[in-house]
C-alpha cells in the first residue's frame, strides 16, 4: 500500500556562502524510503535559494520575522495549513526555536506538529551554560566568560590569554587576536544578537561533530559524527569524513541522558592533544551538513517526520568511518516568475 502524503515544512533555505540547514533537510525528506512528502520552504527573503531549487522544495512561502512575540509566525503557519496544508514543521534557525517551542501545543491543537526540544532544554545547551553542562557530561570546556555588558570585558580579557573566541549569543563566533578586534567583534556581536557576549578560550585539535535526533527520553533516533576536514572563512564545513570517537559518541549518549533531549541537534568539540574533550556548542537544530548523515545511511530528518507522526522508527545501527563529505556550489538559471511571484504574492 502506497504510503500516505505528508505536508512538511522547512525553515533555513538561505543556501548560500553561510548556508543553512533547510537545504539538507528538504533534500532528506525528498529521499526518504517509504514516504510520500510534500516539502514546503519557509523563507525570510525572496533571494533565498532555497525557493527556486523545486526538485527537493514544492512550494515556498515567506514567514514573518520571529520577532514581537512570534503572533505573526503562528499567523502565516496556520493560513498555510488551512489552505495548502501542513502536518510538520522543523524550524532550523536558532532565532526562531524559542517562538516555536513556546507555540508547539497551540500548533499541534491546529494539526501541526513538530518535534522540538522544551524551553528548558533550549535554555540549558545556550552558551553561557556550557560549562555547567559540560561538568554533568563529564567533558571539558575552554574557559569561558559571559559578558552581559561593555564595562565587563576589559577585565574579561585580562582574565583570558589573547587570543580568545568572540560568540554571538545565537551565531557567530570570531577569533580576536588583539584587544582591538576583541572590542571591535564584541560591539559587532552585542549589536547583532543583544547581550550576553562569550567570551572564551581559544583550544586547538581535531574538530569533531556530532548530528543527531534526541528522542525525549534519554535515547535518540540516530547519530552520525564528522571530523571537519576543511572549513570556510566563516567557519562552515566545507569537506568533512565521518568518524567513530568513542569518547565523542559517549559524551553525546550522556548528553542526551542527562538532558532527556528531544529533537534535532549538532554538538560540536574540540579533542585536545592529550585527547581530552571539550565541549564548544550545542546547537538546538539539524546543521547545515546534516545531508551528510542520509548520506551514510542515518535519515534523520525523516526518523523525525515519523517520531512526531507517531509512526515506528527504524534506527539504523551503525554507519561506516572513512565516508567523505564535499560541498560544492550550483549555478541555477531560472527566469523571474517565480521571484516575482514570492515578491508580490509571498508564496510560490
Amino acid at each position: 500500500m502506497a504510503a500516505a502524503k505528508l505536508t512538511v515544512a522547512v525553515s533555513g533555505i538561505n543556501a548560500v556562502d553561510n548556508p543553512g540547514p533547510g537545504a539538507g533537510v528538504a533534500r532528506s525528506l525528498k529521499e526518504a524510503e517509504g514516504l510520500d512528502i510534500e516539502v514546503l520552504g519557509l523563507a525570510y527573503d525572496a533571494m533565498e535559494p532555497g525557493i527556486y531549487m523545486d526538485w527537493i522544495i514544492d512550494r515556498s512561502f515567506i514567514m514573518p520575522y520571529p520577532s514581537g512575540g512570534g503572533e505573526a509566525l503562528v499567523e502565516r503557519l496556520l493560513y498555510i495549513k488551512q489552505n495548502f496544508g501542513l502536518d510538520v514543521v522543523i524550524p532550523n534557525l536558532d532565532s526562531e526555536l524559542p517562538v516555536y517551542i513556546k507555540y508547539a501545543r497551540d500548533l499541534e491543537k491546529a494539526g501541526i506538529k513538530s518535534f522540538l526540544p522544551t524551553r528548558k532544554q533550549f535554555q540549558l545547551r545556550g552558551k553561557d551554560n556550557l560549562p555547567d553542562l559540560a561538568k554533568a557530561i563529564e567533558v571539558d570546556v575552554p574557559e569561558t566568560r559571559v559578558v552581559s555588558s561593555p564595562d565587563r570585558l576589559i577585565p574579561c580579557l585580562e582574565e583570558l590569554q589573547l587570543p580568545v573566541m568572540v560568540k554571538g549569543t545565537f551565531y557567530k563566533a570570531k577569533r580576536a587576536y588583539t584587544r582591538q578586534e576583541a572590542i571591535a567583534h564584541f560591539q559587532e556581536l552585542a549589536n547583532e544578537w543583544g547581550y550576553p557576549v562569550i567570551i572564551q578560550e581559544v583550544v586547538t585539535g581535531e574538530e569533531l561533530n556530532v548530528v543527531g535526533v534526541g528522542d525525549g527520553e534519554g535515547g535518540h533516533l540516530g547519530l552520525v559524527g564528522i571530523k571537519k576536514s576543511w572549513i570556510t572563512s566563516q567557519g562552515k564545513i566545507w569537506t568533512g569524513m565521518t568518524v567513530r570517537h568513542d569518547g565523542m559518541l559517549k559524551a553525546t549518549q550522556d548528553l542526551m541522558t542527562h538532558t532527556q533531549w528531544r529533537g534535532p541537534f549538532e554538538l560540536e568539540c574540540i579533542i585536545g592533544s592529550k585527547g581530552q574533550i571539550y565541549l564548544i556548542e550545542i546547537n538546538p537544530r539539524f546543521p547545515a551538513w546534516s545531508y551528510f548523515s542520509t548520506g551514510v545511511g542515518h535519515n534523520l530528518a525523516a526518523n523525525l517526520v515519523r517520531k512526531a507522526m507517531g509512526d515506528p522508527v527504524d534506527i539504523a545501527a551503525d554507519y561506516e568511518a572513512g565516508k567523505l563529505f564535499v560541498r560544492y556550489t550550483y549555478e541555477l538559471v531560472t527566469d523571474l516568475t517565480v521571484f516575482q511571484k514570492i515578491v508580490t504574492r509571498g508564496e510560490s
